[in-house]
C-alpha cells in the first residue's frame, strides 16, 4: 500500500484534504469574505465626481478618457488609475456603457478594496472584471489571483489564475 503523509494512506490524505477545503470555504464566508463587491451596487444612482490632469473627449465615438492621477467617486466608492475611459451608451441618452481603467488600479468601497493591472465595470451588465495581479481585501481577509469576475448586482464572483486566500478567524 503507498503511504501518503506520515504513514496516513492516500485515501486519509483526500479525506483530511476535502475537510480542510470545507472548513476553509465555511471559514471564508463566516468572516465576512467573498468576491461580491457589494460596494459597487449600493452607490449606483449616486453623483459621480472625477478629476484628473488632463480631459480627452469624443463625441463621435461616445468615449470621455480622463488620464494622469485619474480618481472616479461616487457615494463612498473611488477608483483611481493612470487612465479611465468612459463609453458612453449612442442609443441610451448618453448613459454611461462600460468604464475602463488601466496602468494601475484601486478601487475602494466602504468594506473593501481592490488592486489590478486594470479594471473594466460593464455598467448595464452589473460586471466587474479585473485582471493582473489582483488583491481583494476585505477586513483582515485577502484574496489574490490574476483574474477577478464580479457580478455586483447577484453577488457573484470568480477568482480564477494563482488564487491564494488568507482569511483570518477569531481566536
Amino acid at each position: 500500500m503507498n503511504k501518503g503523509v506520515r504513514g496516513v494512506g492516500s485515501s486519509g490524505v483526500i479525506r483530511a484534504a476535502l475537510v480542510l477545503i470545507a472548513f476553509s470555504t465555511n471559514a471564508l464566508f463566516a468572516q465576512g469574505a467573498g468576491l461580491s463587491l457589494s460596494g459597487l451596487d449600493a452607490v449606483r444612482g449616486l453623483p459621480v465626481e472625477i478629476t484628473s490632469d488632463e480631459l480627452q473627449v469624443d463625441n463621435t465615438t461616445g468615449e470621455t478618457v480622463f488620464s494622469g492621477n485619474a480618481v472616479l467617486g461616487q457615494g463612498d466608492m473611488r477608483i483611481a488609475a493612470p487612465l479611465i475611459r468612459i463609453i458612453y451608451a449612442a442609443a441610451d441618452g448618453g448613459r454611461i456603457e462600460r468604464l475602463e481603467a488601466s496602468g494601475g488600479v484601486t478601487l475602494v468601497t466602504a468594506d473593501e478594496a481592490a488592486e489590478a493591472e486594470s479594471a473594466v465595470y460593464a455598467v448595464v451588465d452589473g460586471t466587474v472584471t479585473m485582471e493582473g495581479s489582483v488583491i481583494l481585501t476585505q477586513g483582515a481577509n485577502v484574496l489574490s489571483g490574476d483574474r477577478l469576475n464580479v457580478n455586483v448586482r447577484t453577488g457573484q464572483g470568480r477568482m480564477e489564475g494563482n488564487v491564494r486566500t488568507i482569511i483570518r478567524t477569531n481566536p
